[in-house]
C-alpha cells in the first residue's frame, strides 16, 4: 500500500473549471475509474475518475473550487498493482512533498477571497441604484465564484435568486433572468435584447392542469448557444436528394467483416468520409469568420462535429482528422464517442475544435429539416431518412435509394452558388464512392 496524490488530468482547453460536486469522502473505498468529483464547464459536465483502487485518505477540494490541470484533488492509499512496481518507487520518494502542498492548498484561496470582500461595497454603487445587503448577497447561495462575481458587478442579491442548476445551483442565466424580470417590471412593453419584443407571459394553469419541469443543463446551454447562432448568422438552407443505392450495397458487403471486429458500420460513416473529401475541395466551408468580420480563418484540419441524442439533450462531440482515417477506424471512433456522450463521460476536448457539423436524423425518420449552423463554424449538414423511390433513368423508372440532405450555411461567407456546388459535389461523391479516389 502506498499513499498517492491524485491530480486533475488534461481535460482539454479549459482553465479554472468549477467543482460542482464532490463524490467521495475520507475513508471511502474506490475502484479504479470510479468518479471522484464533477466539474462543470460552459459546454459539458465532466466526472473525474480515480486512477487508482484504494481508500481515500484526504479530499483536497470542495464545491465551488476552481481547478486547472495538475491541481491536487485527493490523496489515496492505493493498492499495489503487480505490473507497476517501478512506478511506486519513483512516486514514494516525493510522497511527502505533495502532502505538504495539499495542506497549503485549501489556505491559498482564502487569502485572495478576503480582498474582494473589502471592495465589494463599492461595486454596486456604480451599477445599481439600490444598495444590496452584502451579508446576504450569495453567502448561503449555491453558485460558482464566477457567478458570484457576475452578480456583484450587477448588484444582484443572490439570496433573492432561485437556482435552476443541479441541486439548486444558481447559474448565470438565473441572474440574468432575475435582472430581466426587474427590467420588465420597470418598463412593461419595452423591447427585449437586440430590439426583439419578449413573448407574453401566460398563466397556462387557467386552461387546465400543468406541470413545470426544469430544462436539463445541456439543453439550457445549447439553447442559449443556438439562439445566439440563429440571431447572429444569416442562415440559408439548401435541400437535395442523393442516390445512395450503390453506397448502401457496399456498406452491406462490409457488415460481416465489421461485425467480426465488433464494429457497427452505419451510413453516417460514409457521409463523414465523403464530407471530408468535399471540404478539401471547398475550404471556405471548413472555415470561420474572423471577429472583425473582414477576414476568413481557413482551417487546414478537418474535425467533424456529430450531433448525438442523449437522455439529457443534444451534444456535439468532435471526430478529429476525418480525412486521414478509414471507414473502419471512423466506425470504431464514432461508436466510442457516441457511447461516452450518452453516458455523460465526454471531456472538454471531445466537444471542442470542430470545423463543420453533421446532424443525422436518419435513424428516427422525417423527410427534411433545417439545421442551425453551429457557430463559429459556417456550415452544417442535416441528414434525414433514406427511402426507396422511382427514378427516371432516361428510358424507364427504376427503384433507387434516395437520401434527403439539407445544407445550412452562413451567407456572409458562402453564397448560393458556392453552396449549390458544394451540395452537388457531395451528392456526386455519395452516389459514386470512386470519387474519393480522385
Amino acid at each position: 500500500m502506498a499513499t498517492k496524490s491524485i491530480t486533475l488530468p488534461d481535460i482539454g482547453n479549459y482553465d479554472n473549471t468549477p467543482v460542482i460536486e464532490v463524490l467521495v469522502s475520507p475513508g471511502d473505498r474506490v475502484e479504479k475509474e470510479d468518479s471522484l468529483i464533477t466539474l462543470e464547464s460552459d459546454k459539458a459536465t465532466m466526472e473525474i475518475p480515480s486512477p487508482y483502487t484504494g481508500e481515500i485518505k484526504k479530499v483536497l477540494v470542495k464545491v465551488d473550487d476552481t481547478l486547472n490541470q495538475g491541481d491536487l484533488i485527493a490523496e489515496i492509499e492505493a493498492e499495489e498493482e503487480a505490473e507497476a512496481p517501478a512506478e511506486e518507487k519513483s512516486e514514494e520518494q516525493p510522497a511527502e512533498a505533495p502532502a505538504e502542498k495539499a495542506e497549503e492548498k485549501p489556505a491559498e484561496p482564502e487569502k485572495p477571497a478576503a480582498a474582494p470582500e473589502k471592495t465589494e461595497p463599492a461595486a454596486p454603487a456604480a451599477n445599481a441604484p439600490t444598495p444590496v445587503n452584502r451579508q446576504s448577497a450569495g453567502a448561503k447561495s449555491h453558485a460558482s465564484p464566477s457567478v458570484r462575481l457576475f452578480a456583484r458587478k450587477l448588484g444582484v442579491d443572490l439570496g433573492n435568486v432561485t437556482g435552476t442548476g443541479p441541486k439548486g445551483r444558481i447559474l448565470q442565466e438565473d441572474v440574468e433572468g432575475a435582472i430581466k424580470k426587474v427590467m420588465e417590471g420597470a418598463g412593461k412593453g419595452a423591447a427585449g435584447g437586440a430590439g426583439i419584443p419578449p413573448l407574453p407571459e401566460i398563466d397556462f394553469s387557467q386552461f387546465g392542469e400543468i406541470e413545470e419541469k426544469p430544462l436539463s443543463r445541456i439543453k439550457k446551454l445549447s439553447g442559449k448557444h443556438l439562439s445566439t447562432a440563429w440571431l447572429n448568422i444569416p442562415h440559408v438552407t439548401q435541400f437535395d436528394e442523393t442516390d445512395i443505392t450503390e453506397l448502401e450495397a457496399f456498406r452491406k458487403s462490409l457488415k460481416p467483416r465489421a461485425e467480426k471486429s465488433g464494429i457497427k458500420m452505419t451510413p453516417l460513416v460514409f457521409i463523414l468520409k465523403a464530407l471530408a473529401h468535399v471540404l478539401r475541395e471547398f475550404p471556405n466551408m471548413n472555415a470561420s469568420l474572423a471577429p472583425d468580420g473582414e477576414n476568413l480563418i481557413v482551417k487546414k484540419y478537418i474535425n467533424l462535429g456529430v450531433a448525438v441524442d442523449t437522455p439529457n439533450g443534444l451534444v456535439v462531440p468532435v471526430v478529429r482528422d476525418v480525412d486521414q482515417k478509414g471507414v473502419f477506424e471512423l466506425s470504431e471512433e464514432l461508436m466510442d464517442i457516441s457511447a461516452r456522450a450518452r453516458d455523460g463521460k465526454l471531456t472538454g476536448a471531445d466537444l471542442s475544435g470542430g470545423t463543420f457539423s453533421v446532424s443525422s436524423l436518419g435513424g428516427i425518420g422525417g423527410t427534411q429539416f433545417t439545421p442551425i449552423v453551429n457557430g463559429p463554424e459556417v456550415g452544417i449538414l442535416g441528414v434525414s431518412k433514406a427511402s426507396m423511390q422511382p427514378v427516371w433513368n432516361g428510358s424507364e423508372f427504376v427503384p433507387r435509394l434516395m437520401l434527403p440532405l439539407a445544407l445550412s450555411y452562413d451567407h456572409r461567407v458562402i453564397d448560393g452558388a458556392e453552396g449549390a456546388r458544394f451540395m452537388t459535389t457531395l451528392s456526386r461523391t455519395l452516389t459514386d464512392l470512386r470519387e474519393l479516389m480522385l
